[in-house]
């Protein structure tokens, strides 16, 4: 089992997560207003904010995306080794919003930039992360950094 922790940058939050396989995983999330449980068994994700487990499937997506949690970004980059390619990969990602808990299929590219960078698209949205050789994040640039290890 590993263990990895993120900062916040954007807005004070954390998250410490421990990862027994890319389908087997446990986290909490603590943010301003909020504290998260969150668990992935395979294609079920477990999460809850206090008010009971809400498990929400996996239903068609190629992964969760669970709002402020960089583990789930590391998912594609681990599984299709877009750290080794140079080829942009599209995902219909499950997102789950934070704290609410809302659950929606969303569009979101990876592209592999070099140096253990992919930027990241969704939308409007653009941000490169920065990942280690194991293929963990270790800075959502502007977003979130690695503490631990």
């Amino acid at each position: 089992m590993r263990t990895f922790v993120w900062q916040g940058i954007d807005e004070p939050r954390m998250e410490i997560v421990r990862v027994e396989s890319l389908a087997r995983a446990h986290g909490t999330m603590v943010g301003v207003a909020y504290e998260l449980h969150w668990e992935l068994i395979g294609a079920e994700l477990s999460v809850d904010v206090g008010e009971g487990p809400r498990r929400i499937a996996l239903a068609g997506a190629d992964f969760f995306d669970l709002q402020h949690s960089a583990f789930f970004n590391s998912l594609p980059v681990l599984r299709d080794g877009l750290l080794t390619s140079t080829a942009p990969r599209d995902y219909t990602m499950r997102y789950v919003s934070v704290p609410d808990l809302t659950d929606a299929l969303t569009a979101q590219q990876y592209r592999p930039r070099g140096a253990g960078v992919i930027e990241f698209i969704s939308g409007d949205y653009r941000a490169d992360m920065e990942f280690d050789g194991d293929g963990f994040v270790t800075e959502y640039r502007d977003y979130l950094r690695r503490v631990h290890p």
